[in-house]
């Protein structure tokens, strides 16, 4: 199954494949520094990201003062991105155009706006209300320490997004720890 942009959406079965397993990224992301701009104070980015306020339908975020949302996302130790779920229920305020930055901690509004991403995305509104995994290129987020995620606009032009679902999927990237070596000789 293709999106509009000729990006993928996986099963389950796809996730697995490949010489190490996808998963879900969640328990190494960093939640206390991840930063959420224009999101309305009362339906914060907790609603999307975090295991069990996700799958419920009634939790989202919402930005504030316009449709744009900007979130960027550290992680706790470098990852492999593979795929994402993004998903908006609310067919006229879910997301429409979606930018993708990696290691950009301090990106601002301007510079989302203006920049050129490492993946845009253009969804549908079946799409977006899919909740199902899309690839992402790959290649593109191979050393990711922080995402940035950008919402310019959603489906129906309206003053605010929401944001159901976000689920970022893959690895985890084999590090030496200095501290364990030691001398020889």
């Amino acid at each position: 199954f293709r999106c509009a942009q000729g990006c993928r959406y996986l099963t389950t079965i796809q996730i697995k494949m490949g010489t190490k397993e996808q998963k879900d990224l969640l328990e190494h992301i960093d939640l206390q520094h991840v930063e959420c701009l224009n999101e309305d104070s009362n339906k914060p980015f907790d609603n999307v990201l975090k295991q069990g306020y996700r799958e419920d339908a009634g939790l989202h975020l919402e930005s504030d003062t316009d449709e744009q949302i900007l979130l960027n996302i550290p992680f706790l130790q470098v990852v492999k991105l593979h795929s994402m779920v993004i998903q908006g229920l609310d067919p006229e305020k879910a997301p429409k155009v979606v930018k993708m930055f990696s290691n950009r901690p301090s990106l601002g509004f301007s510079d989302a706006a203006d920049e050129v991403a490492q993946q845009e995305f253009e969804f549908t509104e079946e799409e977006i209300s899919s909740g199902k995994p899309i690839q992402l290129k790959f290649v593109k987020f191979q050393h990711v320490r922080n995402i940035s995620i950008f919402v310019e606009s959603n489906q129906g032009d309206e003053e605010t997004t929401v944001i159901n679902k976000i689920q970022l999927i893959g690895s985890t990237v084999e590090t030496t720890n200095m501290k364990e070596l030691k001398k020889v000789g």
